[in-house]
């Protein structure tokens, strides 16, 4: 024998459940979040060409949907809300309508689903005039103090009709803060949790959610506000920045092309729950590769998923988590 004791390793997972003790993390329902649109048709059930299985719901449909999920083991879902008939305006106003989908989608889950966690986009992109994320001034530019304003309160109003969770995607400076401020005012700062979007890039990835969602910008691009994707020193500034500003759980978005900066968050915030958003062109790309026979469909998921796992998430956002639901019952 010529070979070294310590070159053999493969008798450590020459067997599946020896493979599994490799993975210092194995994926379980509870760390699984699914993102779903709610539309201001109350009895809508519209299919989403490019997202695919993905729908905009109604809230009189939330039952009908969200019941075979809840009883599979569904821990918690986001709401995006996406507004068809309201009237948009600059500074985002409908957002925080108490008649619009997020706030009637909220009451609507608490009162079916008392147990399910309701986390809540804050953003004002979907119903803003412009479609940015924030208020602008004349020459189009964002507006820094009152889009922070204008996006705490919107958070603020999310917690108050009953949201477990709010989670800033806008990008903007000091929303943060603002928001964990304007928790503590309302008595709400020990009952709601502060997720940040911290590293949130410029991505091409985003595309299915804008078609979803109706949130792409009017003129211009997002690239002043959301991160450069080769900006890793600004990723890590910005997630020891929303650390030191209040946030309760950290994101990377989008999850595969930034697996560095997930490391990255991990060992800055290692007292955080770390949370990563597999968007929805990451999605459509992996069901696309299994169309076409690339490989199969849930082997191709869990190993996407088991990388961003790998690199340290503790919460996964993904558009699979109905199959995960099915998958992780084997």
């Amino acid at each position: 024998m010529t070979m070294e004791i310590s070159s053999i390793l493969q008798g450590g997972y020459n067997h599946p459940t020896s493979r599994s003790w490799q993975s210092q993390r194995q994926l379980t329902k509870s760390m699984l979040m699914y993102p779903i649109f709610i539309t201001d048709e109350p009895d809508a059930r519209v299919e989403i060409a490019s997202l695919p299985g993905q729908c905009r719901w109604g809230v009189n449909r939330l039952k009908e949907f969200l019941g075979p999920l809840v009883q599979k083991g569904l821990k918690s879902v986001i709401l995006f809300g996406v507004p068809v008939h309201c009237d948009k305006d600059e500074r985002g106003t409908p957002a925080d309508d108490p008649e619009g989908p997020v706030i009637q989608a909220i009451l609507k889950i608490r009162a079916l689903y008392p147990e399910l966690y309701i986390a809540t986009d804050v953003c004002l992109c979907e119903y803003t005039s412009h479609g940015h994320c924030g208020v602008l001034h004349e020459d189009g530019t964002i507006n820094q103090a009152p889009s922070v304003e204008r996006i705490a309160e919107v958070a603020v109003n999310y917690a108050k009709a009953g949201a477990h969770c709010v989670a800033p995607s806008d990008m903007m400076d000091g929303r943060i803060r603002a928001i964990k401020l304007g928790l503590m005012e309302a008595g709400l700062a020990n009952k709601c949790m502060l997720m940040a979007y911290s590293a949130k890039f410029a991505s091409s990835l985003y595309g299915p959610f804008r078609d979803a969602a109706g949130s792409a910008p009017s003129f211009g691009n997002r690239k002043c506000y959301q991160l450069p994707p080769g900006g890793k020193g600004l990723a890590r500034r910005a997630i020891i920045r929303d650390v030191n500003e209040g946030a309760d759980v950290i994101m990377v978005k989008p999850a595969m092309p930034y697996l560095d900066v997930i490391q990255d968050a991990a060992e800055l915030a290692p007292n955080h729950p770390l949370a990563c958003y597999q968007v929805s062109g990451e999605f459509a790309m992996v069901v696309a590769g299994a169309e076409k026979g690339v490989y199969d469909l849930k082997t191709m998921a869990f190993e996407s998923v088991e990388g961003m796992l790998r690199a340290g998430c503790t919460l996964i956002l993904t558009y699979f988590t109905p199959q995960f639901l099915d998958w992780l019952e084997v």
